[in-house]
């Protein structure tokens, strides 16, 4: 298992090596499409006790072996994004935005630079990004 994998990733790889794509998974899980649709764009983080056996029985896996990807997220969720947005902020102000990922589902992140006034009337720049499919965002 990799540490910096996310539920995201492990389901969507996972379902990807067993051959479904999402509403097959759906129809043999009997999960909504939009619920697996968040979980795979990193909107759910923390799975309920049914909806991660559901999915482990249509995937063939043991309800331990997604609840293991919850666990890292919450762990290091704080530590990904604290060392991610310096480097991502720095990364804005550099111009460098094409390549930025979402550290929680690996998008695309969209980015812009907001001019503030300070109180001594210069202008301050201040990086923003927000994830183009899940939550993740730098304020």
């Amino acid at each position: 298992m990799s540490e910096t994998k996310s539920l995201a990733e492990f389901i969507r790889e996972t379902r990807e090596k067993a051959g479904f794509s999402v509403i097959g998974l759906a129809k043999k899980t009997g999960i909504q499409i939009e619920q697996l649709e968040d979980i795979e764009a990193g909107k759910e983080l923390f799975l309920p006790a049914t909806t991660r056996q559901k999915l482990a029985k249509g995937l063939k896996l043991n309800p331990s072996d997604i609840k293991e990807y919850e666990r890292i997220m919450l762990v290091s969720y704080d530590k990904i994004t604290t060392q991610y947005t310096d480097s991502v902020k720095k990364a804005i102000l550099e111009g460098e935005t094409e390549n930025l990922r979402c550290p929680i589902c690996g998008s695309k992140l969209n980015t812009k630079i907001v001019r503030l006034i300070d109180l001594e009337n210069k202008i301050a720049l201040h990086p923003k990004a927000q994830c183009s499919k899940c939550s993740f965002q730098i304020k």
